[in-house]
């Protein structure tokens, strides 16, 4: 087994080279643009891993959704998240195995992303654009940088920061609503690691984009061609690369306004914490869905 950097290495160079993503985020740039030059090597990339077995279910889940999209509704997907190839993997196939439907969802689609993307590795930054994203600066992030802040004023200064961020990409995210976009969040807000069920659990947040849009579809993730590197995990690059069935699952059209309202029903009305109840209860339901899912994707890898 090869991590992504050494088995393509030469393709980040190009892609670096290609490269017009802002290296340090701030209000004016927190909506970017696919670069259309570096998703065709990231589409290559994708293609050669990607096996046979490799297709998106529930296709008539993602039909229905674009189809709400494009009637005038808010649409938003929620996804599991286990590498770094989860999105282009995604696209990609329902690209290729969806036809010009899936191609409509996919040329929609505009991710959610932490500023450790654009800032952290030009190398990973130039991964990072190949697809549309309004750039966030995760409560995650904040956390660290306040406990390391040397000063009351440095963290508030961060914190001031942070705010100025996050309120333009709700506005630009409010512009992709209104130009028929799909906004993609993952929810657990960082790549799972085994072992490790806190990197799997829904962020609280996470209960204001059910707030914010009409409708949605859950997708879960069965299978994929990147592995972290259990000994380098922050190290994007370093992630173990090799060929592998992957199986996108798409959830039935969701009201994302009425799941919220009926979950909370069932909630004591002194629960401490309703607002990480309801994402907990997302994120039980995409774990039920990805287990259904997994004896089709042993079976495809078992032939």
């Amino acid at each position: 087994m090869a991590s992504i950097r050494e088995l393509y290495g030469k393709f980040f160079a190009q892609m670096t080279q290609m490269s017009k993503a802002a290296a340090k985020i701030d209000e004016t740039n927190v909506y970017q643009k696919a670069n259309p030059n570096t998703k065709k090597i990231m589409y290559k990339l994708i293609e050669d891993n990607t096996l046979p077995g490799s297709h998106i279910g529930g296709k008539e889940n993602f039909k229905a959704f674009l189809e709400a999209v494009k009637s005038g509704k808010h649409g938003l997907i929620l996804m599991e998240h286990y590498s770094n190839t989860d999105l282009p993997a995604l696209t990609w196939l329902l690209e290729n195995d969806m036809g010009a439907e899936g191609k409509d969802l996919a040329d929609r689609i505009v991710a959610i992303a932490g500023m450790k993307l654009n800032e952290a590795d030009a190398n990973v930054r130039a991964f990072a654009e190949s697809f549309t994203r309004v750039v966030i600066y995760p409560t995650r992030s904040l956390d660290k940088a306040e406990a390391s802040a040397k000063s009351a004023e440095e963290a508030a200064a961060e914190e001031k920061k942070a705010r100025t961020i996050n309120l333009a990409a709700m506005r630009a995210m409010d512009k992709c609503k209104r130009d028929g976009e799909v906004i993609l969040v993952f929810p657990s807000g960082t790549r799972y690691r085994p072992g490790k069920p806190e990197t799997k659990r829904g962020l609280r947040e996470m209960d204001s984009y059910l707030r914010m849009f009409d409708v949605m579809v859950l997708v879960s993730i069965n299978g994929s061609i990147l592995t972290i590197d259990p000994n380098n995990p922050d190290d994007m690059l370093a992630d173990i690369c090799e060929p592998a069935n992957q199986i996108f699952t798409a959830s039935p059209v969701i009201d994302c306004k009425q799941f919220r309202k009926d979950y909370l029903a069932t909630l004591p009305a002194d629960h401490p914490d309703s607002k990480q109840a309801v994402i907990d209860h997302v994120m039980d339901y995409l774990q039920k869905q990805h287990d259904d899912v997994e004896p089709e994707l042993q079976k495809l890898n078992s032939k």
